[in-house]
């Protein structure tokens, strides 16, 4: 019930839902990729998300994790000024327990008018994340990915 309501006050301020799928999301202002650093085992194994998004259209960002059968919510990143690039680092068995994730952008006062809040939720990681034995080819993954996904025509940042 109380996710029902989330959602319609997404609806009624004007807030856009929209379903990330894949490893590596882009929207106009927007864009972000998942990886997964492999630990020596479940418990060290870390999942990485790195946002880039628009300050001229973003003002912030906010992470929240949720469990959508028992309406537990996590903060994962509390609505922070947009510095243009953020990075998560979560425990893999973060997603057991709180399987959804909304990423949360909220728009900027001088952005153009047709700019609105964006809400991006994942249903657990996306089956297409890479998985990496090294934080440095983590890193190169990610840099690379978002490079492909801002010079992408449909959704270059602006």
């Amino acid at each position: 019930m109380a996710f029902a309501i989330a959602l319609a006050a997404h609806a009624a301020d004007g807030t856009r839902e929209v379903h990330g799928s894949a490893d590596a999301f882009t929207a106009p202002g927007v864009a972000l990729a998942w990886g997964v650093l492999r630990g020596s085992d479940e418990a060290t194994t870390i999942v990485a998300l790195r946002i880039v998004a628009s300050a001229d259209e973003y003002a912030a960002v906010a992470v929240i994790g949720t469990d959508p059968f028992t309406q537990r919510v996590v903060t994962l990143l509390p609505s922070t000024p947009n510095s243009g690039r953020f990075e998560l680092r979560v425990p893999r068995a973060h997603f057991a327990d709180f399987p959804r994730t909304d990423i949360r952008f909220e728009r900027a006062a001088a952005a153009r008018s047709d700019t609105q809040p964006i809400v991006v939720y994942f249903l657990g990681i996306p089956d297409t994340t890479p998985e990496f034995a090294s934080a440095a080819a983590l890193d190169a993954y990610l840099t690379d990915r978002l490079a492909r996904e801002r010079n992408a025509p449909a959704g270059k940042i602006r």
